[in-house]
């Protein structure tokens, strides 16, 4: 069936009953991703302004093409891969259809990469972890690689021992785990990089649905590639208090017991990305990109504003849980962050759920300013 997206025309394979997202045979499409394209497409605009050099773009796993059609309809040298040949020869009709260059190829990506490369931006969005072609995309890529992964259940440390052996890291199942997990996936991913001298930073990112989303400018050399990895780190949080403390550094060195509360049900993550996951001034560039014809424009401007106005801290709290620990009823969101600014603390929402909040605060420190009087009865 033809589908109209981001201004362009393009033929899908039409959704089977009973079929799982990402199983089965045939060519692969997921509606449900619109929105992840929309931002891709804005934020590829506001990229070529920072970046005016970057021309060549790689849909890695391209299936029907549409990402790389709309990356084609904005002026990139597009490179559409995959190993399916259906897919090939689908999105080179999806080209053509739009009256739009670009080379499709049946190749495994790994492999393009290495003997193609290098490409300026190199998009990752396979179906689950995007490791197994990191190493091709960093080692391979010249500006930016746009990293989707859909494998949050390991990423945010509900499925512990594949986070582990995916990401080379002990995510931690917390309240804040769409948080966990795109820091856990930047953490991977900044280590990566890391192997080619390659500094990885992020410069826009977000959770969605069940993904996470990231964008890593790249710096070459081998001391720019130090300082990003001195942005990881260490989380200890007490699940009892709800305590937590992010620690710099590679080398874990965890508490025995809470220091608040003195519960020895803490647990330890890490090492994840404690420096921000993207740049607010290129976060409000993307966002002034988002043109009316993306059908998904009204949610990605209220995602990239969200994103842009987030303080950088590595956790959020959820404002419910907290009420329901301090036995009082909750207030609007915009009131309680109001008030924890008022009280001279940093705050924001967060833009991945509706009742986190983001703050340099404390607990104590969050309920004295929101509650005042009342914080100590």
């Amino acid at each position: 069936m033809d589908i109209e997206e981001g201004g362009v025309t393009v033929s899908v394979p039409e959704a089977r009953d009973g079929a799982s997202e990402g199983t089965g045979g045939g060519v692969f499409f997921n509606p449900t991703q619109e929105l992840n394209r929309d931002v891709t497409v804005a934020a590829l605009r506001a990229y070529r302004d920072r970046e005016p050099r970057a021309a060549s773009y790689l849909d890695a796993m391209a299936a029907s093409g549409i990402r790389g059609v709309r990356a084609a309809a904005e002026g990139y040298d597009v490179t559409c891969a995959d190993v399916d040949p259906d897919a090939v020869d689908l999105a080179a009709e999806n080209l053509a259809d739009n009256g739009l260059d670009g080379e499709t190829v049946r190749r495994d990506v790994n492999a393009l990469l290495y003997d193609d490369g290098p490409f300026d931006v190199v998009d990752l969005d396979p179906y689950g972890t995007p490791i197994p072609f990191a190493d091709a995309a960093f080692a391979n890529g010249r500006n930016l690689i746009c990293v989707t992964a859909t494998d949050t259940a390991p990423l945010c440390g509900a499925h512990l021992q594949s986070g582990i052996r995916k990401y080379g890291a002990v995510p931690r199942n917390t309240d804040y785990h769409p948080e966990m997990g795109l820091r856990t996936l930047i953490s991977a991913l900044v280590r990566t990089a890391a192997r080619y001298d390659k500094a990885a930073k992020p410069i826009l990112s977000h959770v969605s649905r069940h993904y996470a989303r990231t964008y890593l400018e790249l710096e070459s050399g081998a001391r720019a590639a130090d300082a990003c990895l001195d942005e990881l780190g260490y989380v200890d949080h007490c699940e009892d208090c709800l305590f937590r403390e992010p620690t710099a550094g590679l080398i874990a060195d965890p508490v025995d017991a809470c220091p608040v509360c003195g519960s020895d049900r803490v647990l330890t993550a890490g090492p994840i990305w404690l420096g921000p996951v993207a740049d607010a001034d290129f976060s409000r560039a993307v966002r002034d990109r988002v043109t009316d014809d993306m059908g998904e424009a009204k949610r990605a401007r209220k995602l990239l504003d969200r994103v842009a106005s987030e303080i950088d801290t590595p956790t959020h709290y959820d404002q419910h849980r907290l009420y329901k620990q301090w036995g009082e009823p909750a207030i609007g969101m915009d009131e309680f962050v109001e008030h924890l600014r008022a009280a001279g603390h940093e705050a924001s929402r967060a833009h991945y759920r509706g009742t986190a909040v983001k703050s340099t605060a404390s607990i104590p420190e969050m309920r004295e300013a929101v509650l005042g009087d009342d914080a100590g009865d």
